[in-house]
């Protein structure tokens, strides 16, 4: 026996409801009615919905704001809207926002009927949509072609066969690493020592030893003459991240270097000379620093020779879809043996959330997506917080618990049981996937 399709009657009307429902249980639907959104959802949530007919003009949230949100998190659900106020933008709208047909009250049986049946052949036969060949550029491992993009090559261009003074500043997730490493790596100092320390993961107190070595008896534990960051880097470039964490004392110690091109071991007198270039990066703001005392304004002015800000994925949204092609290769290749493709719904999707975490979070989306994947990346297959959210008054619907299960036990399943790789792709510590787990 072949199961009945599952429609949800969405419509503050009970009148409404009560016929549409009459008239497609005559014709062999099994039918879910709703009078809000907000019950609607909540439906979506706990039951198998074939088809979505709904009201646009609804108090409080209305049916447009709900196609929108089933488009998105149920994209292969055929939508039909049905509405006393018919207009042509209201049309387009509606269909834009994932309606595959239009019906105006007052409407016949028969209207119904053939506007049901055209909307399941419609879901039956949806097409992907072709999407913008990209225009690709790379440089020292970067992908763009934006004009902030290219704005950041051209002042690359310039500063990577000097050894002048760089600072990069840009939020956490821009890839300010890879600019250090294009300026070194491109230019003719490419064959010198290119040495990266994160500032902010060593403990204030080791800050100095560090950075600038330290000889036998210096302190406690100090049993060895031992070079430090700097000296390692002579003769090339040393990559200071997160240069707003170092201490006060160290900050003084990099500004004789700056200046004098010699440093001195903790513990020691003798003065070292250094041919280094520095390069420092912040997603601090530095003058803001300055204003509480917590990072020396001589020193900025020092760092700032050259001034290259990364700009946030949001504002270089072209791209996007440079960006995701190359991981869909890189980690489709990886997880799956072959690149993958992402489809022209998902692409949309990606393109307008704002990226806070910006390249770095786009390129964990897209290694969770093709876990999730079963060919094409989908719009299901991306998590639930790039998707479009309805917000009610006191609460706000996130369907995460079922998908999260699903996804926690493919990404275990991808790495045969590892946790803590698992833990990695999830970006949770172990603890939180035990908790999760149990």
């Amino acid at each position: 026996m072949l199961r009945k399709e599952n429609i949800l009657l969405v419509d503050d009307d009970i009148g409404i409801l009560e016929l549409l429902q009459r008239h497609l249980q005559s014709m062999n639907y099994h039918t879910y009615k709703a009078v809000s959104v907000k019950e609607a959802v909540r439906i979506l949530k706990d039951t198998y919905i074939d088809l979505l007919i709904t009201d646009i003009q609804m108090p409080e949230v209305d049916g447009l704001q709900l196609l929108k949100f089933t488009n998105e998190h149920y994209p292969e659900m055929p939508k039909l809207v049905v509405t006393g106020y018919p207009s042509v933008s209201g049309t387009l709208e509606g269909i834009k926002s994932g309606a595959m047909d239009y019906l105006t009250k007052p409407f016949t049986k028969q209207e119904l009927k053939e506007s049901v049946e055209k909307a399941f052949i419609h879901g039956a036969e949806k097409k992907k949509k072709k999407r913008p060949a990209p225009q690709k550029e790379e440089y020292g491992g970067m992908i763009g072609s934006s004009e902030k993009f290219l704005e950041v090559i051209e002042l690359i261009d310039r500063v990577k066969n000097n050894k002048a003074t760089v600072l990069i500043q840009g939020e956490s997730g821009t890839g300010k690493e890879l600019v250090a490493r294009a300026i070194h790596y491109s230019g003719k100092y490419a064959r010198t020592p290119f040495i990266a320390v994160n500032c902010g993961a060593i403990p204030e107190n080791l800050q100095e030893s560090e950075l600038f070595g330290y000889v036998k008896g210096a302190f406690t534990g100090a049993n060895e003459n031992r070079n430090g960051f700097f000296q390692a880097a002579n003769g090339g470039t040393l990559f200071l991240d997160e240069i707003g964490t170092a201490s006060l004392a160290v900050q003084t110690k990099l500004l004789r270097a700056l200046q004098e091109k010699e440093i001195v071991k903790v513990g020691s007198r003798k003065v070292e000379k250094v041919d280094i270039r520095i390069i420092a990066a912040t997603n601090a703001n530095l003058r803001d620093d300055i204003n509480k005392k917590t990072f020396r304004e001589d020193l900025y002015y020092r760092l700032t020779v050259v001034e290259i800000k990364v700009p946030p994925l949001r504002e270089r949204k072209e791209d996007i879809l440079l960006l995701t092609d190359s991981f869909l290769q890189k980690y489709g290749l990886e997880y799956k043996d072959r690149p993958l493709r992402i489809s022209a719904e998902a692409y949309e999707v990606l393109q307008r959330y704002d990226w806070p975490g910006n390249v770095r979070e786009l390129e964990n989306v897209i290694q969770r997506a093709i876990i999730m994947s079963d060919g094409m990346v989908e719009i299901q297959d991306l998590p639930d917080r790039l998707k479009f959210q309805i917000e009610f008054e006191n609460d706000t619907f996130v369907p995460l618990k079922k998908m999260e299960k699903k996804y926690i036990e493919r990404v275990l399943e991808h790495c045969q049981g590892n946790k803590t790789k698992a833990a990695e792709i999830l970006q949770i510590d172990r603890k939180t996937l035990r908790s999760k787990l149990e």
